[in-house]
């Protein structure tokens, strides 16, 4: 075992066992890192032979290693192998067309169709096999796990890949509805499915605590503890500035426009985003997104913990995202900003031609002056 030295009083100190960073470096495929990918479709990959197809691992600072991520791609005409495992999955599809059949143990088969824009989850340790319907477009996928942690926690790999428990209550191989798409909404914007057809066109509610025009849904995925949300924001808008805890992986549905994101007392950095980027905030950074561009702006975030189960949920009011800084959350109100942030937007909005439509919504508007000035 490694040893290193604790710099306070200079003993030796073992290096704890991290089993999923040994079993990911036997799995011989890249790894993408830092906090940013500018194109999942883009990405470069290298055969898996755990999951018969091209891939790579996803490991993001700011997930903290809470979950893990990796994109992975099937042939055209092609299939990856089956798998079962005792971690939980979210697949959103970026390109292509196919299926996917799911099963317990010798049970019926469930099989549902999916193409861009779809988004499910995989039940706790059923079998399952994807298949691409297209012999000539490659399908590429990305997907958020907590196979770190789970990993981690019983330190066996063998475990993982090879129990035998069935999580009949979260998948009932007898029903015919599991992946039909329909969802249950509670209250606003809170839906309960194991499938969404078509994250682009999927009917959101307004969430205007977060912004000017923002709507929202917050999923609640196969019976996961893990969970995802779609948030839109409109043209000549912006979301407020919030923080909150590591884990939630940012994918650009649609929309052209940038984020800041930065530590508290450092200076924000910028990542210039569209369709198919992604970005991770690390733990407790600021940071806020922009919609630069002529059209909405849609993105998911699959990340750590969701609103139906409660799982390491914070006691404190300071990781709820949408509470005022100046009430115990994490939220920036526009009023309480940089004014430069905004100097900054309405610049952006100027290089494409466009205005900014924030207007009375927003204290440091420079339409909302010149509307004043007749």
């Amino acid at each position: 075992m490694a040893e290193e030295i604790d710099p306070k009083n200079e003993k030796w100190l073992p290096t704890p066992l991290d089993t999923y960073a040994e079993w990911q470096a036997k799995q011989d495929i890249p790894v993408i890192t830092g906090f940013f990918i500018p194109d999942i479709n883009a990405a470069e990959l290298s055969y898996w032979d755990l999951k018969g197809g091209p891939a790579t691992f996803v490991m993001l600072e700011g997930t903290g290693g809470t979950n893990d991520a990796y994109i992975c791609e099937i042939p055209p005409g092609g299939q990856l192998k089956p798998q079962r495992h005792m971690y939980e999955e979210m697949v959103y599809i970026t390109q292509g067309h196919g299926a996917t059949t799911v099963w317990q143990r010798d049970g019926r088969k469930h099989s549902f169709e999916w193409g861009p824009g779809s988004l499910f989850a995989m039940p706790l340790n059923a079998d399952y096999q994807h298949f691409n319907s297209s012999g000539s477009e490659a399908v590429r996928y990305y997907a958020v796990t907590n196979c770190c942690f789970v990993m981690n926690l019983f330190h066996s790999v063998d475990y993982v890949f090879n129990s035998d428990y069935a999580f009949t209550d979260r998948f009932d191989a007898e029903g015919d509805d599991y992946f039909s798409g329909d969802g249950e909404i509670f209250g606003r914007l809170f839906m309960t499915t194991n499938f969404v057809p078509d994250t682009l066109t999927l009917g959101l509610a307004d969430y205007s605590e977060r912004g000017k025009g923002s709507t929202n849904m917050k999923f609640d995925l196969a019976g996961n503890t893990m969970g995802a949300h779609i948030s839109e924001f409109p043209v000549g808008t912006y979301k407020k500035c919030h923080r909150h805890g590591p884990g939630a992986h940012v994918v650009i549905l649609s929309g052209q426009g940038y984020s800041n994101l930065w530590l508290d007392g450092t200076e924000p950095q910028r990542v210039d985003w569209k369709p198919g980027s992604v970005l991770v905030p690390p733990d407790r950074w600021f940071h806020q997104h922009f919609n630069s561009g002529a059209t909405p702006a849609r993105y998911l975030a699959l990340r750590w913990n969701n609103w139906r189960y409660r799982f390491m949920k914070p006691q404190s009011r300071a990781h709820e995202t949408f509470i005022s800084i100046k009430e115990g959350g994490s939220q920036v109100e526009f009023e309480d900003e940089d004014p430069a942030i905004h100097k900054d937007f309405e610049a952006a909005m100027k290089k494409v031609g466009a205005k900014c439509a924030m207007g009375d919504y927003h204290p440091f508007c420079s339409e909302k002056e010149a509307a004043k000035a007749g």
